[in-house]
């Protein structure tokens, strides 16, 4: 365990960055609370999406990189801002006429427009809280209108009128002049039509800790701040629940880093230290635009996972969480190869090596075996040239070309069933096949003869290794090895005279797979099969495909 602890300490891993930053918190004394506190937030204004997910699941990295560095126990809050008011509808729900006659209503006291829970908050908090437990997070769920309507926020906010002037001081300051005259940090929820309202203070009271405003037909109400009659505007909100809960650390998105002084501020006015932050960059969709509950853009939760395997979207939040970066269907295949990448690395690396390893972050101490014996992009190709409609027929070909089942190898298995799902809806519809130019025919039926023949391949590699000036002796007629296939393939490149040489590659995929990038060939003829590849190109040839 002191090697683990002295690596960590030393790593240079981002979780664990930020977890030394937490534990510097606490170097004179423990916490009074007994355990660190790490906090993430909701807002249920629409489905949760990716950008919610990565909040808890970067979180949860650093968390269990503080837990690497020391003994002090820790606590994870996910806490959903339901009693906002519903500022507008929702582009990606049903019943649109339905909620709009709740607008600025609590999240909490807006019908659930599927019908399924009590209200629209319930059913974003039930929505999250269920992704959230297919991951195995372990953390507490917090509602704010629990939080507020059950008395654990009234000692704050009795604060918060007591030191009204000083967190208004601090609120004006970032506010334009025209809003200045009308601003309060409490939003008083109307007794009779429940909606949340953004109306002037007449009177603040400390003494009862009551306040006194003109809702908007200009009677004047009197409500106690306590028992859930009140809320906080979101920027007071924030610093006050840190004061509340004892927050140590909350990350969000750069959209809310101009703030943090505010939040800062008025946790410390509250009573407490601010927490430590950390600012990640927001995810854009296909076209460059920033991801949105409301609007629906990017990918969905259940979408990635339609696709692709949970581990290969936590793989795609380790990476680079101050960088921006696009969110969409095509990010797919690269991130399911590359964690299985770092997978297989992993056994061979050094201590220092595996904590800087995404796997290690995602997986913790049980980081599990690869037993993706075939990629994921090489999937996709094999799904395309045999017109897969299931993963039983992929199974057909890796059956033949490893010594896997799906029985054996369980992760295989779901790929090929992400691979066929992915090429029939993202890869299939952009497929354009060509004809072979003369150059290209020439080097595909040469290409033909040498995998008939293993004499007519070994002449290939011997008249391509002579017009380099090599002496190299010539390889074994292997059929099974991707190595020796991709020799003939690159050696008919060569004596055909393609420079650069990647033209004839772009050639085979853009003729047999409609393409213009694909895999090492060798490999994919090895997964095919020697036969089958032979057809293929017979195809190709014949102009089958590009008809």
């Amino acid at each position: 365990m002191s090697d683990l602890r002295d690596a960590a300490m030393r790593s240079k891993a981002w979780p664990y960055e930020e977890a030394r930053r937490v534990l510097k918190r606490y170097e004179t004394a423990p916490p009074e609370s007994g355990s660190v506190l790490f906090e993430t937030g909701y807002g249920p204004s629409g489905l949760p999406h990716i950008g919610t997910f990565g909040e808890v699941l970067r979180t949860t990295m650093i968390r269990r990189a503080f837990e690497d560095i020391s003994d002090i126990p820790t606590r994870l809050i996910c806490f959903s801002d339901d009693m906002d008011g519903m500022r507008k509808v929702p582009g990606n729900v049903p019943n649109h006429d339905q909620l709009a006659a709740h607008l600025q209503k609590p999240l909490t006291a807006v019908p659930d427009p599927f019908g399924e829970y009590e209200s629209f908050g319930h059913h974003n908090n039930a929505m999250l809280r269920r992704f959230l437990d297919t991951f195995g997070f372990d953390y507490e769920f917090y509602s704010a209108t629990e939080f507020y309507k059950s008395g654990q926020f009234d000692a704050v906010l009795k604060r918060a009128v007591e030191r009204y002037d000083d967190i208004m001081k601090v609120m004006l300051k970032s506010l334009r002049a025209e809003r200045q005259q009308t601003y309060s940090i409490f939003l008083p929820i109307h007794p009779e039509t429940g909606r949340v309202l953004y109306v002037p203070m007449k009177s603040v009271n400390a003494e009862d800790h009551t306040i006194t405003f003109d809702d908007e037909d200009g009677r004047e109400w009197t409500l106690p701040v306590t028992g859930g009659n009140v809320k906080l505007q979101w920027k007071p909100d924030f610093g006050a629940r840190w004061a509340a809960l004892g927050v140590d650390f909350e990350m969000y998105g750069k959209d809310h880093s101009t703030n943090t002084p505010i939040y800062d501020r008025i946790c410390v006015i509250l009573g407490q230290k601010a927490p430590e932050h950390f600012t990640y960059e927001l995810f854009l969709d296909e076209k460059g635009q920033k991801i949105s509950k409301s609007s629906g853009n990017g990918i969905s939760i259940d979408e990635w996972l339609t696709y692709a395997s949970t581990e290969s979207l936590s793989y795609f939040m380790f990476l680079k969480p101050k960088t921006a970066k696009r969110l969409h269907f095509d990010v797919i295949p690269k991130m399911m190869d590359e964690y299985h990448q770092q997978l297989r690395a992993y056994p061979g690396q050094s201590l220092d090596q595996q904590l800087a390893n995404p796997v290690y972050h995602i997986h913790g101490h049980n980081v599990p075996a690869s037993d993706m014996v075939v990629s994921f992009s090489m999937l996709l190709n094999l799904a395309s040239v045999a017109s897969a409609e299931d993963k039983d027929t992929l199974w057909g070909f890796i059956g033949k070309y490893a010594d896997a089942t799906p029985e054996t190898h369980p992760g295989l298995d779901a790929a090929a069933g992400y691979a066929v799902r992915y090429f029939n809806d993202f890869v299939k519809p952009t497929k354009q096949f060509r004809a072979p130019t003369e150059q290209e025919r020439a080097a595909m039926a040469d290409l033909v003869a040498c995998l008939k023949d293993g004499d007519t391949a070994l002449a290939a590699i011997a008249r391509k290794n002579e017009a380099e000036g090599k002496d190299t002796p010539l390889p074994e007629v292997d059929w099974q090895s991707e190595d020796f296939l991709q020799s003939i393939v690159f050696a008919v490149g060569k004596n055909h005279g393609f420079e650069p040489l990647r033209d004839w590659f772009k050639a085979l995929y853009e003729v047999l797979l409609g393409q213009s990038q694909g895999p090492r060939f060798g490999g994919f003829i090895a997964l095919y099969g020697r036969e089958e590849s032979i057809a293929l190109l017979e195809k190709g040839l014949a102009g089958a495909l590009a008809a």
